[in-house]
């Protein structure tokens, strides 16, 4: 998965008040003027802060008539839960591994008689980077 689209959704997803935005915008659509009600900041200074949500695909503006209501696009929210999804993943695996050391030492067995799971690449798991990140 290219990571420029997931830069920009976890770049826009950093700050509080986007993801406050988001939320709303997960209950229906809303103009500016309804997005920027329960904030204490300006109509412009909402403006900006969903122009970073558009650029990351997360928000989109339509056309009704006078108005330019804003909605959620849940494409980028799903792509970067896939890609957490592999870490995700790691950690289940780690915490299992864990899980069943501390089983076999609590019964009387030794680190070295624990069973190491299978080598790498055996599983089927997802590859891992030096660093122990899905790769």
């Amino acid at each position: 998965m290219p990571t420029e689209p997931l830069d920009a959704t976890f770049a826009a997803l950093a700050d509080p008040t986007r993801r406050a935005i988001l939320a709303r915008l997960a209950a229906g659509e809303a103009t500016v003027t309804e997005l920027a009600a329960p904030f204490r900041m300006s109509q412009p200074a909402i403006s900006k802060h969903l122009k970073v949500l558009e650029r990351a695909g997360l928000v989109s503006r339509g056309r009704d008539a006078q108005r330019r209501p804003c909605r959620l696009q849940a494409r980028p929210l799903r792509d970067a839960v896939a890609w957490l999804a592999d870490y995700r993943d790691y950690w289940a695996e780690s915490y299992q591994r864990l899980d069943a050391l501390l089983d076999d030492l609590q019964t009387g067995g030794g680190p070295d008689d624990a069973d190491p799971g299978p080598s790498a690449g055996q599983d089927g798991a997802t590859p891992r980077s030096p660093d122990g990140r899905p790769g």
